[in-house]
């Protein structure tokens, strides 16, 4: 679990539209976002831009419960989706998902490769480790959210490929693609050296 705490100071958004959240981006600095979900109606919030730009700095916290403090009020909950702007180091738009403490939730985990300078397949193999996925999605209790999830490369070797379900998951937590079929997608290969295929197929010609 990460010690890092997370909160955001949010007023209650009143004026809505496209064209009353640029003014609220332009004029004041300021961003508009939703939060949702629970048993309450949906917010409509303004956040400063200073401050979700410095929060979403930090990796843990796409992965990690945030406490918005809308007025004396503080709200529990996750981000699901930041819009940024396509050029400009801008965020545009936030949505927060209310959290319950006695109800699992889904989200997005980053991934941390552990051991790529030890990995058999590097070390001793020559190869070089090819990541497909720098993230999954995980369901679990708020209390077990995890702020990353490691993947040990040690003992992978050339040609070998991890998936899924080989990564070591913290206890209460589990995978949303392996509850699908054909979801145990694969994280990260080990690809031979290059030029060791051309070689191989090289030694068979000249054996023929």
């Amino acid at each position: 679990m990460s010690t890092d705490v997370f909160e955001l100071d949010c007023t209650v958004r009143t004026d809505l539209g496209k064209g009353a959240s640029r003014r609220l981006r332009r004029l004041e600095g300021n961003i508009p976002a939703v939060l949702y979900g629970g048993d309450a109606d949906p917010i409509s919030l303004t956040i400063p831009h200073k401050d979700i730009i410095k929060a979403t700095s930090n990796e843990a916290f796409f992965s990690h419960v945030i406490t918005l403090n809308v007025g004396k009020k503080k709200e529990r909950a996750v981000i699901k989706a930041l819009q940024r702007h396509p050029a400009k180091p801008f965020i545009l738009h936030a949505d927060f998902l209310r959290i319950n403490e006695k109800q699992s939730i889904t989200v997005k985990v980053p991934l941390h490769f552990t051991n790529e300078e030890k990995c058999a397949g590097v070390k001793i193999g020559g190869g070089s480790i090819l990541k497909t996925l720098n993230e999954i999605e995980v369901d679990c209790l708020p209390k077990d959210l995890p702020e990353f999830i490691e993947v040990d490369m040690l003992k992978v070797e050339v040609g070998s490929t991890v998936h899924i379900s080989d990564i070591a998951l913290p206890a209460g937590v589990t995978s949303v693609s392996l509850t699908h079929e054909d979801g145990d997608l694969a994280v990260a290969t080990v690809k031979a050296p290059k030029g060791e295929k051309a070689d191989k197929a090289d030694g068979e010609d000249a054996g023929e």
